[in-house]
């Protein structure tokens, strides 16, 4: 992609949990493209493995995972904040919420914001 189009201003959106629900390492594509890294996802992904066991990788993903806040699956947070550290990177980071026990109301949005910023805290100056 970055060959097709060597510009720059082409950089990528990156959110660690899509790399946990396809069983791949979440912070090695920060130091891949560190330089393409232009806005950042905090969110996180629960893997079932007996659910994936059933199903198989072949299999929608959703059929065995969860998206969840930061904290409640299966990132590596302090590797991947230490590789942003290590890359330098300055940009924007967001929380995303897409966890299905904090979407039923506007209160349980709030309420998983909070959650997430009190958890990303030890993570960010």
């Amino acid at each position: 992609m970055f060959e097709i189009i060597p510009s720059p201003i082409l950089g990528l959106n990156y959110d660690p949990s899509h790399m946990i629900w396809q069983m791949m390492d979440e912070a090695k594509p920060i130091y891949d493209y560190k330089d393409r890294l232009h806005h950042i996802h905090l969110k996180d992904a629960k893997v079932y493995k007996e659910k994936l066991d059933r199903v198989g990788i072949m299999a929608n993903p959703l059929e065995y995972h969860s998206p969840k806040l930061p904290g409640l699956g299966d990132v590596n947070w302090r590797k991947f904040f230490a590789a942003l550290t290590d890359v330098r990177y300055r940009g924007p980071v967001c929380i995303e919420v897409e966890d299905k026990a904090y979407e039923g109301s506007i209160d349980d949005v709030k309420d998983a914001i909070l959650t997430s910023r009190n958890y990303l805290r030890q993570f960010l100056g």
